[in-house]
């Protein structure tokens, strides 16, 4: 497998393990958690939902022959909650990454060097993956953190649990070394 193939597959897995993690982290929750704010510069889960989904559908449709900023985005909106159930926030959810791995599925190695524009900004295409990696794991460590303080009774750790460092690394390192995305063990135990 050369670099260019190897990259779209790892950045496949990476954005399959942070929607897992964003997932996991929204089953722990009652749904009227969904929607709590501290106050009133906060976002609830429910609209840091709809705001990745915005921004998920505008990046990533036509993703190769349009501007990544849509003109019929209203990323103004993406932070007024008028979603009104879980399920609601799963079918948004669900449409964002959709979306996202519709796009990358149909990408070929050859096009990673393609420039493609955000807002008038020309990207390369590994360029423009990288600014969505960045961002999204950026909110998706926001509903985890969130869910985690909301949470009502014990939470199921989504990574190393405190206090467990020590084994896990001796379970690592008990192991043959071999060449794997991190995501793949990650992703097991997360299902």
């Amino acid at each position: 497998m050369n670099a260019s193939e190897s990259y779209l597959e790892s950045i496949k897995k990476q954005f399959l393990y942070y929607k897992t993690l964003g997932e996991k982290a929204i089953a722990q929750l009652e749904p009227e958690q969904l929607f709590v704010t501290v106050n009133e510069d906060t976002n609830s889960i429910a609209t840091i939902v709809k705001h990745l989904s915005g921004n998920m559908l505008s990046r990533w449709t036509d993703f190769l022959t349009t501007d990544g900023e849509k003109e019929w985005r209203n990323r103004d909106d993406e932070f007024e909650n008028d979603i009104q159930s879980k399920d609601e926030v799963m079918v948004t959810w669900e449409k964002g990454w959709k979306c996202l791995f519709d796009a990358l599925n149909s990408l070929q190695p050859n096009q990673l060097s393609d420039i493609i524009y955000i807002r008038n900004e020309g990207h390369t295409v590994i360029e423009a993956i990288n600014r969505q990696l960045a961002h999204y794991p950026y909110h998706v460590g926001q509903i985890v953190f969130y869910a985690k303080q909301l949470k009502n009774s014990s939470w199921q750790s989504l990574s190393i649990p405190k206090k467990e460092s020590n084994n896990y690394n001796a379970i690592k390192f008990a192991q043959e070394k071999e060449i794997k995305n991190f995501t793949d063990e990650e992703l097991k135990k997360l299902k």
